[in-house]
């Protein structure tokens, strides 16, 4: 496999869990099909493993990290602020779309006995700001909580950098275990290619194509919304905000976008995205380990801006509700202030139901679209993961933290470990 570059072997990965998936699905192959779902599930599993203490110390060791870059404050306040404008523009272009198509027009589902109800809290604004903080630590993490854990690791990581010195153990153990985290993920991510084959074989037999078909509108509007953020929305900021190439930008970052779309996780997916942010696109090293980890667990245009603004068109049309210019303008809001609640997980039925709980829209209709998730999710992480190295990319040329020799440089191999820091340069990797 050493004579096949990463990207290539994901790309054959997909190929052949295609090619098997059809063949469980036409000839009935019932022990096919629970091979290949028992291997993503591993996967996804292996990925998930790592999420508790990868989030935790990623967290801990950037915001302790701030303390050594130069105008820290404003380059945090830059990620920040293009955070929340490029969701904008995100959620303008669902919007958009959503009126243009609409999604839900000619969808017949029954909808009697459907109520505009809280389910118990679940998704509204009262669940998701009294959820930031735990009542119990240990529950965070074996909950598997990821945007509590992001709140304790902000808080420690603010504490340490405020305690100074005394807080030096606990950053290099920190720093340590972070270490120890990726270099264990990043055997899991070379075996992406395996479970690559395993989880789109899964969906391909499990669902076909059958399941597509009532849907097929809303489904094609929220890749088609995807499409137009990726090839269109990121393309103009590159080029005319950052000023660098946006075909050699995606040529750099593929490998992170294609390991996002198979394996739905932002955060599974972080270690290579923070690798290829600064072996590939030249994000000085210090600032890229704020903004990355920052932004695979807040940063979600695909889950938190382009999905809820075209779900809530679709679930608005299917139970005859009319939405005017204000609810509009509460699921932008919601799109921009409520991302966090995604957290990097595979999936975003939470930011879809904050969304429909804001708007007062039939929670119920969450499940009129469970059954499509997976095969939605998957563009919907590809995009996330390629905002999530536009930011940095965007920032780091405007505050001239972006080395442009490493930038337009032929791509680094990623089939090697990853780089290493030693005595304040890094190695590069093996070729």
């Amino acid at each position: 496999m050493k004579k096949f570059s990463f990207s290539l072997q994901l790309l054959l990965g997909l190929l052949v869990g295609v090619v098997l998936g059809l063949v469980a699905r036409s000839a009935e192959v019932g022990w096919l099909t629970d091979t290949l779902t028992q291997v993503g599930k591993i996967f996804v599993q292996l990925l998930k493993l790592a999420v508790p203490p990868l989030v935790f110390t990623a967290v801990v060791v950037s915001v302790a990290n701030l303390r050594n870059v130069n105008g820290a404050a404003r380059l945090a306040g830059k990620t920040l602020l293009w955070f929340m404008i490029t969701s904008l523009i995100a959620v303008a272009a669902g919007i958009g779309l959503g009126l243009a198509i609409n999604p839900g027009q000619g969808v017949t589902i029954a909808t009697e006995g459907a109520k505009a109800v809280d389910l118990e809290g679940a998704g509204t604004w009262l669940d998701f700001l009294t959820g930031i903080v735990p009542t119990n630590i240990v529950t965070a993490f074996t909950e598997l909580n990821v945007l509590q854990i992001v709140f304790i690791g902000v808080v420690l990581g603010a504490a340490a950098m405020a305690v100074g010195e005394k807080a030096e153990p606990f950053l290099n153990l920190s720093r340590s275990v972070l270490e120890l985290v990726q270099k264990a993920l990043w055997w899991v991510i070379r075996l992406a290619p395996i479970g690559t084959a395993g989880l789109i074989g899964k969906s391909v037999a499990t669902y076909g194509w059958d399941l597509l078909a009532p849907l097929a509108k809303f489904s094609a509007g929220v890749y088609a919304g995807c499409f137009i953020v990726l090839l269109v929305i990121y393309p103009v900021l590159l080029a005319f905000v950052g000023k660098v190439s946006p075909l050699t930008f995606y040529r750099n970052a593929w490998p992170a976008i294609e390991l996002g779309f198979v394996s739905r996780s932002s955060v599974g997916t972080m270690p290579l995205t923070q690798r290829v942010t600064t072996e590939r696109l030249g994000v000085d090293r210090d600032y890229a380990s704020f903004a990355v980890p920052f932004g695979a667990t807040t940063k979600m245009d695909g889950c938190a801006a382009i999905y809820p603004a075209l779900a809530a068109i679709f679930v608005a049309q299917v139970f005859g509700v009319q939405l005017g210019i204000g609810d509009y303008l509460l699921i932008a809001f919601v799109s921009v202030v409520g991302s966090a609640a995604t957290a990097g997980l595979t999936g975003a039925i939470v930011m879809l139901t904050l969304t429909l709980s804001t708007l007062g829209l039939p929670l119920e209709g969450v499940g009129l679209l469970l059954a499509i998730d997976p095969i939605l999710d998957m563009i919907r992480t590809a995009t996330n993961v390629a905002g999530q190295m536009v930011v940095p990319v965007l920032v780091g040329r405007s505050e001239n933290r972006l080395d442009e020799a490493v930038f337009t440089a032929p791509p680094q191999p990623l089939d090697d470990a990853p780089a290493r820091k030693t005595g304040g340069s890094a190695e590069p990797a093996l070729a």
